[in-house]
């Protein structure tokens, strides 16, 4: 297991191919995909593709996507991590738990840990959040981490809220 981040509740860790079925089961949801522009997923070859395509590059990077287990039961419950956005040259800080997380703290936890990477051991300028305009619980995370509002726009028919947290440390 290639663990990025331990929090004291929590195991982050690189995701491999053989994870396709944590991801499809995640992502199979409708309720967990309902506020992002992503259609929940219809079968378990599209969540190897997401593998394959979307989060494995990243790791080049030392960015991307991390698997979410908890230290006590080792259950996966999601993911969290960095994502370096081409287009706009920003990375962005992102999550998605099983509905079963949520409310538990879990993602602010790992969000928390996961800022804390990014300036620390990545020495990044500074990290994007960006959240839909409905979604309370993961704007509250945003705030709670200590990321501040910069904006609302819209993406892809997606209205967002958008955060930013500068590195305290440059």
């Amino acid at each position: 297991m290639d663990i990025i981040i331990e929090t004291p509740r929590l195991v982050l860790r690189r995701f491999t191919e053989a994870d396709a079925p944590l991801v499809y089961q995640l992502n199979s949801n409708p309720a967990v995909v309902k506020y992002i522009h992503e259609p929940a997923l219809q079968n378990p070859e599209q969540a190897k593709e997401i593998i394959r395509d979307i989060i494995l590059p990243q790791y080049r990077n030392n960015l991307g996507r991390w698997a979410i287990h908890t230290k006590e039961n080792n259950e996966f419950i999601g993911w969290c991590g960095l994502k370096y956005l081409k287009a706009s040259g920003e990375t962005d800080l992102g999550y998605r738990l099983h509905q079963f997380a949520w409310g538990k703290g879990f993602a602010t936890e790992a969000a928390k840990h996961t800022l804390d990477h990014g300036f620390i051991q990545l020495h990044l300028k500074a990290i994007m959040g960006k959240a839909h305009v409905d979604n309370t619980g993961s704007i509250n995370v945003l705030q709670k981490i200590g990321m501040q509002f910069i904006k609302e726009t819209v993406e892809d028919h997606c209205p967002l809220k958008v955060f930013m947290a500068a590195n305290p440390n440059r």
